[in-house]
């Protein structure tokens, strides 16, 4: 009895003892390193250094090094070993010289170096032509240098050996979403989705694929419930406000660029985008302040940045008067009540009529007013051009026919742009004045404060077209 206790004690202190094996090569019949009894990492790292020190190209020093080092994901030295290492000549067996260029390449890959990292995965590859992890590394490593139908040719061999594997089925989908063969990207990102669900930048790019493929409401809604996320939700607010702008419904764009805005570490060009779409839609809901203030970041930002600077210039003239505003974008009722005021207020101390009224295509109004002063009276046209572009002679001809057919004693042409030289020479000999920019925003900016008389016709007729 005493025997047997004896035995299952030694027994039990065996099975406590921990000893580890660190995977190394036998060439050169050198010793093979090993965690001792009771040894850590750092004791045995030594004795490998100590090793290495008397011989620089002990293989299973270097190799018990290089795993540590991988481990520890430290790259830069990692691939030092693993390149010594794959410059000895081996013993072994083909699995040590496939695993130390397959791990030098995935080393020279997360260091960015690219060309060093193809050299080394293509030996592996030569050896083990049919290995999953050598498959779907080249087929990595060839999707980083931008050689996608490579990447295809080599993804879909892991896919075939291995399906169930997510990140080849992932990176098979990108590659062909970057090939814009987007009905095969949709395919094999859903099925990695199915593998990682919580694949947000998958999520992101089939988005992207049902908006190529021409599924705006799919892609648009795919956006809307990326929008907080803290990594992909600006840009997703900005593609989702995008659609909605392409729908013509600003205000749930707005809505969108608002929410982008609100995230912390915004890429600089999304950034931008995102101020630029939210000024746009701002103007577009005729919120004129709040444009300019978006609009003025990108300003400030990047000079030149599209047509911010025209808009900031149209727009902050028309920011400074409501009046300004209601000429060139107001409803036009509104529109044509201001052109009433102006005509009203134009002759100080007269008495003006409003006869007749029409406003053509909202692109300008005519107003027909007979007017009485002190020391003359007449029938006055005004037309009133909301356009802030150049302003040619047809429109002044097309004047110049109404006022002979109403055999007005003069017309006066009032608009925000500028008359062209051909449309100033049509009115040299011409009883028509023209009332350019300057001077009617002058005329805008001061109308309120003109006491305003009125008119004794409540409702004036309609010109005829």
């Amino acid at each position: 009895m005493l025997i047997i206790a004896i035995l299952i004690i030694i027994i039990a202190l065996v099975a406590v003892v921990s000893v580890s094996y660190i995977y190394v090569t036998g060439s050169g019949g050198s010793k093979q390193l090993k965690l001792k009894k009771n040894q850590d990492i750092k004791s045995a790292l030594k004795e490998a250094e100590k090793q290495l020190a008397k011989n620089p190209r002990n293989a299973d020093a270097l190799a018990f090094i290089g795993d540590y080092q991988f481990q520890q994901a430290d790259w830069k030295n990692a691939l030092k070993t693993y390149g010594t290492l794959t410059e000895l000549p081996f013993s072994g067996p083909e699995t040590d010289q496939c695993q130390a260029n397959l791990r030098a390449a995935i080393c020279a890959a997360n260091l960015n170096m690219l060309d060093e990292a193809y050299k080394y995965i293509v030996v592996a590859h030569s050896i083990k032509p049919s290995n999953f992890e050598v498959t779907y590394n080249i087929g990595n490593i060839e999707f980083l240098r931008k050689n996608y139908e490579k990447t295809v040719m080599y993804l879909q061999q892991a896919y075939s050996l291995n399906p169930e594997y997510a990140p080849a089925t992932r990176l098979l989908g990108h590659t062909y979403f970057k090939l814009k063969r987007f009905k095969e990207a949709m395919f094999y990102i859903r099925k990695s989705m199915e593998l990682a669900p919580n694949d947000k930048e998958s999520l992101f790019t089939l988005a992207e694929c049902y908006f190529e493929s021409g599924q705006k409401e799919q892609s648009e809604r795919i956006y809307s419930h990326l929008r907080p996320d803290p990594v992909w939700g600006a840009e997703a607010c900005l593609r989702s406000g995008l659609i909605n702008v392409d729908y013509n419904q600003d205000e749930k764009a707005i809505t969108d660029f608002e929410i982008g805005l609100k995230h912390r570490d915004i890429r600089p060009d999304i950034a931008i985008e995102l101020h630029y779409q939210l000024g746009s839609a701002y103007l577009r809901v005729q919120k004129i302040s709040e444009a300019i203030q978006h609009l003025q970041v990108v300003q400030q930002s990047i000079q030149g940045y599209k047509d911010t600077d025209s808009l900031v210039s149209k727009y902050k003239e028309m920011n400074a008067s409501k009046n300004i505003q209601i000429y060139i974008m107001g409803p036009a009722s509104e529109f044509m009540a201001l052109c009433r005021k102006i005509v009203l207020s134009y002759f100080p101390k007269a008495k003006v009529k409003i006869t007749k009224t029409q406003l053509t295509s909202n692109d300008w109004a005519d107003i027909v007013a007979e007017v009485d002063t002190p020391k003359w009276s007449d029938i006055i046209m005004f037309r009133f051009i909301r356009t802030q572009g150049a302003i040619g002679e047809l429109v002044l001809r097309d004047f110049q026919s109404h006022l002979k057919d109403l055999k007005a004693g003069k017309g006066i042409c009032m608009g925000l742009g500028a008359f062209s030289d051909d449309a100033k020479r049509f009115t040299e000999a011409r009883l028509i004045d023209l009332i350019e920019k300057n001077r009617l925003q002058t005329i805008l900016k001061t109308l309120d404060s003109v006491k305003q008389p009125t008119s004794d016709l409540s409702n004036p007729s309609l010109m005829p077209v």
